[in-house]
């Protein structure tokens, strides 16, 4: 899979740039070069042998193809050496939850899903295919991913509204022995981490001092609830629309009533303006505006992560004046919360191992991974690396395919 710009359309209709639309339309491509780059697609599949002439084509194909299919059939494993299956990566959505768009549809969603096959490829190396289904039926989606499988070695879950991914994932996870991954959850976790880990770490402090308020129980915020837990954090509270989700609510869907087992020791409960009095760290993952006077409240040297795009939930100008460190997921800030610092190097390392699946040790090996990676450069405006850093995947890579092997999933 080559990620790279192809147009696949006649030179005059590129230079017309009027596919689909009247001759009197204005061309999209004209005025915005966002769409002059998507034209024609933003990948091509090429192949990685030649086929120069007969011979070349009898070993690619017919005749010489029947000796690998029979050798698989016969040996089923040796699918991962003589097929792209060890290395290619089915990106999979309903487009029900398109980041800053919300529920446009499998087909408007493509271009989402384009773009994060190449950022595979560019970041991890591995080969990922965009697949767009037109459904949004648990049970479906379930049993066309499962049928699509076979053809890959991974399945990175996309944009898929919640609490239906919490479920999709679940289920595919018991199905499949292929890593399954649904990356608005577990790549947003990942990288807070490891964030939120430098954070503390500049401040001299422990994961276990700090107490943390998330703005948002949907993927994301259950996702770095369960994965700060996981990593010794002293206290997380979870904040929805109604306030903040505590054991005393008689609201709560199944998915929040186990985040409440589970999180806010404390037992607060109101509104999330007074959760964040004296708290040390704010994540934000839902939207919305945080009154300034409650991000004033938190305590002295606190963290504000405000991740929503493209507005974040806390200004970094409002959140200078009371925070110490401050992150968004907007690339024109310094310490970008960017899922593309995590999924590329999980899933080259797992497949390197080839792994049968995406366990909690294997996502908290890449947090840990990803943190180092900032190692004595370590300043308030930098706690995460730059996505373009050459040292992130191979560092995620290799911590993953570590963990992989010591907790037993690996099969290479």
């Amino acid at each position: 899979m080559a990620a790279e710009i192809v147009n696949p359309r006649s030179d005059s209709e590129s230079r017309n740039g009027r596919t689909g639309q009247d001759d009197g339309a204005e061309p999209l491509d004209s005025f915005d070069p966002a769409f002059a780059l998507h034209r024609g697609g933003k990948m091509a599949v090429q192949a990685t042998v030649p086929i120069r002439d007969k011979d070349d084509l009898s070993l690619a194909y017919t005749p010489g193809v029947a000796k690998v299919c029979s050798a698989i059939a016969e040996q089923p494993d040796l699918v991962h050496d003589y097929t792209w299956k060890s290395q290619v990566v089915a990106v999979v959505t309903d487009g029900t939850a398109v980041l800053g768009l919300g529920d446009i549809g499998p087909e408007a969603s493509l271009p989402v899903m384009e773009g994060k096959a190449i950022l595979f490829k560019q970041f991890g190396g591995v080969d990922a295919v965009p697949i767009a289904l037109n459904c949004t039926d648990v049970d479906e989606i379930v049993e066309t991913v499962v049928r699509l499988a076979p053809s890959f070695g991974g399945v990175n879950l996309e944009d898929i509204s919640a609490p239906r991914c919490f479920e999709i994932e679940k289920r595919l996870q018991e199905r499949l022995d292929i890593p399954v991954f649904h990356d608005d959850q577990h790549g947003t976790a990942v990288v807070t981490l490891a964030a939120l880990r430098n954070a503390a770490r500049l401040s001299g402090r422990a994961l276990g001092d700090l107490r943390a308020v998330i703005s948002g129980a949907g993927a994301a915020g259950v996702a770095i609830a369960r994965m700060l837990i996981e990593a010794g954090i002293g206290d997380v509270a979870v904040a929805d629309r109604k306030g903040v989700v505590s054991r005393d609510r008689e609201d709560l869907t199944p998915v929040k009533a186990e985040l409440a087992s589970f999180t806010n020791k404390a037992g607060l409960s109101g509104p999330l303006e007074s959760a964040l009095a004296g708290a040390d760290v704010f994540i934000g993952v839902s939207g919305g505006t945080v009154p300034e006077p409650a991000v004033a409240s938190m305590a002295e040297g606190a963290f504000v992560f405000a991740m929503a795009n493209p507005d974040p939930e806390v200004h970094p100008e409002v959140a200078h004046k009371y925070a110490a460190v401050v992150a968004t997921g907007r690339s024109d800030f310094p310490n970008q919360i960017n899922n593309v610092l995590a999924f590329p190097g999980i899933f080259a390392g797992a497949l390197q191992v080839r792994a049968s699946r995406i366990t909690e040790g294997m996502k908290l090996a890449a947090a840990e991974a990803l943190a180092s990676v900032v190692g004595d450069d370590l300043a308030a405006d930098y706690v995460i690396p730059s996505p373009f850093d050459e040292r992130v995947a191979p560092a995620v890579t290799a911590a993953v395919a570590a963990a992989a092997r010591a907790e037993g999933v690996a099969r290479r």
